[in-house]
């Protein structure tokens, strides 16, 4: 087996570059290790899309969500059919697609485990189209809300795992709403709201299991919408995103679809995967098992 390791040694806010020596030993262990160690912002999609991967049997994100938002775009500037499967090590501070895999933050152990016994899975990939251009997502894209407490949490990184709690919790609090305008599978909805998710797995953020219900492998997005409500009853539904009881409040909504549009009467910036890219009005597909990844098993 040869594979093509793909380290952010920023990731975790630097905690993850004492990890790559272990790391590589272990994958060296089993299979040939080509490794490419991100260097800013766009040097993993970069290195994947603008080379030939024909001699890797595997792509392996080593860092957090946002390592693996870049190899996820670079894997898929490639055509269907000639893509590696794509390997996950948690490394970083969110690792929300990793939970869907059944690897804990910190886990890496464990992802080499799966790349050890080879077997992969044909996972859904989300596709958006907005008018600053086109990008491909695992996780989840966000407005509203979302984008707010991303860039609230980036001044709270030293708290580590705890800065896009802090930081969503903080956003909530002020309870400003957007009134967006939605077309699920062609159906419109209307909605006066704090944010949309448009989910393709269940967990974003750290631990908020934003989308309980979703899966990486039906071809749909669940689409989670929170109305605006008082702040008292917003900081009794806060705590229950937790552990997904979120959804049994009147106050919020949950779609299936395979294709959503989004708009609001101004552009609002677009958070997929824990990145900043585009702005609404957007186009969201939902493309059925665009990528083989290496799991025994999905929810």
């Amino acid at each position: 087996m040869r594979l093509l390791l793909v380290f952010n040694p920023h990731a975790g806010g630097g905690r993850a570059a004492r990890l790559e020596g272990p790391v590589l030993r272990a994958l060296e262990s089993f299979a040939r290790v080509d490794c490419h160690r991100t260097s800013g912002p766009g040097s993993a999609t970069e290195r994947l899309a603008g080379h030939s991967l024909d001699n890797y049997d595997g792509v392996v994100a080593a860092g957090g969500d946002g390592t693996l938002f870049e190899v996820v775009n670079g894997l898929c500037a490639h055509p269907d059919g000639v893509r590696p499967p794509l390997g996950v090590l948690p490394v970083g501070t969110g690792n929300a697609f990793a939970r869907d895999l059944g690897l804990e933050p910190g886990a890496w152990e464990n992802g080499v485990g799966l790349l050890r016994a080879g077997q992969t899975r044909p996972l859904d990939v989300g596709h958006v189209e907005s008018r600053d251009g086109a990008y491909h997502f695992l996780n989840i894209v966000g407005a509203g809300l979302p984008v707010a407490a991303m860039l609230t949490a980036e001044r709270l990184k030293p708290f580590g795992s705890s800065a896009y709690t802090l930081a969503t919790l903080w956003q909530a609090l002020r309870c400003r709403s957007e009134k967006f305008e939605l077309e699920l599978d062609g159906e419109p909805v209307r909605q006066d709201s704090l944010f949309v998710e448009i989910a393709n797995t269940r967990y974003t953020g750290t631990s908020f299991l934003i989308a309980p219900d979703a899966r990486l492998d039906d071809g749909l997005f669940d689409v989670v919408l929170v109305q605006r409500l008082p702040r008292r009853r917003l900081l009794r539904l806060f705590p229950s995103i937790y552990s997904g009881t979120h959804v049994r409040y009147p106050e919020v909504t949950v779609r299936r679809a395979r294709e959503v549009r989004i708009s609001a009467p101004v552009g609002l910036p677009l958070a997929p995967d824990g990145e900043m890219r585009g702005t609404t009005p957007a186009t969201v597909r939902c493309l059925p098992g665009a990528l083989d990844v290496f799991a025994t098993g999905v929810s």
